[in-house]
């Protein structure tokens, strides 16, 4: 019997060390590419391509170098952490408080109840997207660096947005589960056994390659749609790394940067069309129907058959007169009167238009205030973290705030971080980590709630894969 199990184990370790092994070869190849693809705009709007080409080809010639950044990009609009579809806008809402959950998926209820297992497929899909997009910007900044053919322009600019891309998915893997590998190498055999770095080490890496990501592309223009990370996409990352490790001089410095640089849309109906002087970077809808996912998953349409509503506790958090709470929410109510659900209604266009008037957003300016109010109240600048976060009141139809102590106004600041950036990409679930509330604000409305809960588990197939990632995260 023990030999039976012992070639079960093997059988399946070996087919999971097969699988990840050609899931890494064929990341080298790097990328389905479209011929005649001429923009990586346009790419972003096609369905995935089809055709492979090798490396070598790829780095030859700058067009296709835009369509393998542009497929990560593809990628992340379809799958993992930053997709509308079931990343963290959705499941890390219905994780910390912003969301409640009524759909079936028994993977995404344990999330809601907080009892998520190592074996949960969402825990290791997200890891692996991650890691999947890691390696190819990774394979970018070898193939571009290595290139005797593009320009030193180009050359910069490919290697910028892939840092940048390196840095932001490390960043999130950090924040979900904690010690984390810092993947650089495209070298999959190396990559199969190395270790968890501790979250300082991670966060250190994250913010070098950031800086490096705004070196190279300080020269790049901001043009069109902002469909792929530039100079300003990155400094937004940076000045949020800045402001996680409470660098406040830097994070005031990069987000005033920005703040100089861009305009804040001044309709609260207009924050979210593809236009919005706001935006720092989006992603295009691409499939059809030419809407974002972030619409289709959180608009309740009928009752029954909703997945997402927002939670009384969110709701109640806006204050009386505030213009988000009409115009960034909406409500159904069941054909027999009986339940009325709110929802997200920042992004609003559910059904195929011609053309899509709303993208995915990622980073905007409005973030870049309220962090730079934050900077400003620990740096001592009360009368500057005031006009910060009244810009950002004043628009939402609010009063001036009249917070004038040092932690009267950082309550007001993470107050307005939550009803202003709710339902984006996990802010609320980062900010009560961060903030160390967690343990105080969900203890009373989860009832599994535990404080081990700050971490995710590593998925338990990729310890499997690779005994060197123990230990385990506490608790699971």
């Amino acid at each position: 019997m023990k030999h039976k199990q012992s070639r079960i184990y093997l059988k399946k370790f070996v087919s999971d060390f097969s699988l990840y092994r050609i899931r890494m070869i064929k990341l080298r190849s790097l990328f389905f590419l479209v011929i005649g693809m001429t923009s990586c705009s346009d790419f972003v709007e096609a369905e995935p391509p089809k055709n492979l080409l090798i490396s070598e080809t790829v780095f030859n010639d700058p067009a296709t170098v835009e369509s393998a950044l542009a497929n990560i990009y593809y990628n992340m609009r379809e799958q993992g952490m930053i997709s509308g579809r079931f990343g963290l806008t959705t499941l890390m809402g219905i994780y910390s408080d912003e969301l409640d959950y009524y759909g079936f998926d028994v993977n995404s209820a344990e999330l809601y109840n907080h009892n998520v297992v190592a074996l949960n497929p969402i825990i290791l899909g997200w890891w692996s997207n991650a890691y999947n997009l890691i390696y190819a910007a990774n394979d970018i900044i070898v193939g571009v660096e290595n290139s005797n053919s593009l320009n030193t322009v180009d050359k910069e600019r490919f290697k910028g947005q892939a840092l940048f891309v390196r840095a932001f998915m490390h960043s999130l893997l950090s924040n979900i589960y904690g010690d984390i590998p810092y993947i650089t190498s495209t070298n999959y055999l190396e990559n199969n056994s190395v270790e968890r770095l501790p979250v300082s080490i991670v966060t250190g890496n994250i913010i070098s390659d950031l800086t490096k990501s705004v070196t190279l592309l300080e020269n790049t223009a901001i043009i069109g749609e902002r469909l792929t990370p530039n100079l300003s996409a990155s400094k937004a990352l940076l000045a949020r790394m800045y402001l996680y490790t409470e660098n406040w001089e830097l994070a005031e410095m990069i987000s005033s940067d920005l703040i100089n640089r861009h305009t804040l849309e001044s309709d609260i109906n207009g924050v979210f069309l593809k236009e919005s002087p706001e935006t720092l970077w989006q992603l295009k809808p691409g499939d059809s129907p030419r809407n974002t996912h972030e619409a289709n998953e959180l608009i309740i349409q009928v009752i029954p058959g909703q997945q997402f509503a927002l939670s009384n506790v969110l709701l109640d958090a806006f204050e009386p007169g505030d213009l988000r709470l009409n115009n960034w929410t909406g409500s159904t109510t069941s054909t027999d009167g009986t339940i009325t659900l709110h929802f997200a209604d920042k992004f609003k266009a559910t059904f195929a238009e011609t053309e899509s008037l709303e993208y995915s957003i990622i980073f905007r300016l409005s973030e870049q205030y309220l962090i730079r109010a934050e900077a400003r109240v620990k740096l001592g600048n009360i009368s500057g973290a005031q006009q910060d976060l009244n810009a950002i009141r004043n628009r939402a139809g609010l009063t001036n705030t009249t917070a004038n102590l040092m932690n009267d106004l950082l309550k007001a600041i993470h107050q307005e971080r939550r009803v202003e950036l709710f339902a984006e990409q996990g802010h609320r679930w980062f900010d009560l980590k961060r903030t160390g509330n967690a343990n105080d604000v969900l203890s009373p409305i989860k009832p599994n709630w535990k404080e081990t809960h700050m971490l995710l588990p590593i998925p338990e197939s990729e310890l499997e894969i690779n005994p060197n990632l123990l230990p385990q995260n506490l608790g699971y």
